[in-house]
């Protein structure tokens, strides 16, 4: 299969596995990932979702033969990413689980995109990032523009953007494109490593907390204050909680059931 998604100890794992095409994605490959992401949100047993390519790639973007098959008309280039391409950003939006990118290679254009759309991303030195769009006489067409500054800054969102320049895996960690740096034969293990560390933790509260950084970055002080007095009302009245508070009592590791 050209998109695999398993789950294992409350992780899935999405894997993009075309590695002869360094993983760029097909139309049909959406369909299998928008599939992918829906079943993660809904599985209260997923706790945590990673997303890595095959084959030493990460993603190359759309497969160029794909973008020969649309009309060559302003309106249908504009219903392909809004109907294909976008609503894989609207349900990573909605997903409310720890996602983390590993990206061991080439991640360049809708690829970059996708790896910025995720919470995280722990990369190799051999991680090749770019926003390559304007060498090709294109813009970012899936959610570069607006992902990147958040992470990077913007001017240097802008400097990448408009340029297209390559970002290795140890220049991404340094401008904090990249969370965490493991070499290559690893990557993929100390990822899962991690999610599953993720899935550990209390999972209401993995998911109150991710709600609270994503909402509040497009909102005023005054809201997220508000927003997070409700979560930790809500918090604070779960099982969870109190598993927790006895288990930092008593000196031992909680239980956690997600409730």
């Amino acid at each position: 299969m050209d998109l695999e998604y398993t789950v294992a100890d409350h992780v899935g794992l999405i894997r993009l596995n075309r590695p002869e095409m360094r993983n760029a994605f097909t139309f049909a490959m959406l369909d299998d990932w928008r599939a992918a992401l829906r079943s993660a949100i809904d599985d209260d047993n997923v706790r945590a979702l990673v997303l890595a390519g095959a084959g030493g790639s990460f993603c190359s973007g759309v497969e160029l033969a794909e973008l020969q098959t649309i009309a060559d008309t302003p309106l249908a280039h504009k219903y392909m990413l809004t109907r294909r391409v976008h609503p894989i950003a609207r349900l990573v939006e909605e997903l409310d689980k720890p996602l983390i990118a590993a990206v061991g290679g080439v991640a360049v254009g809708a690829g970059m995109d996708m790896a910025l759309m995720c919470d995280m991303r722990f990369v190799s030195p051999r991680a090749r990032f770019s926003e390559g769009y304007i060498k090709v006489g294109l813009v970012p067409g899936d959610g570069g523009a607006h992902y990147l500054p958040r992470i990077v800054g913007e001017a240097k969102a802008l400097e990448l953007l408009m340029t297209g320049d390559m970002v290795d895996g140890e220049e991404a960690l340094r401008i904090g494109l990249a969370t965490k740096l493991f070499p290559e034969e690893t990557l993929l293990d100390e990822t899962l490593a991690f999610a599953r560390r993720l899935a550990a933790m209390p999972p209401a509260h993995i998911q109150l907390i991710k709600s609270a950084v994503r909402r509040g970055r497009d909102t005023s002080l005054a809201t997220s204050l508000d927003l997070i007095s409700s979560h930790m009302g809500i918090a604070m009245a779960t099982a969870d909680h109190y598993e927790a508070m006895a288990a930092f009592t008593e000196r031992r590791s909680g239980k956690y059931i997600g409730a």
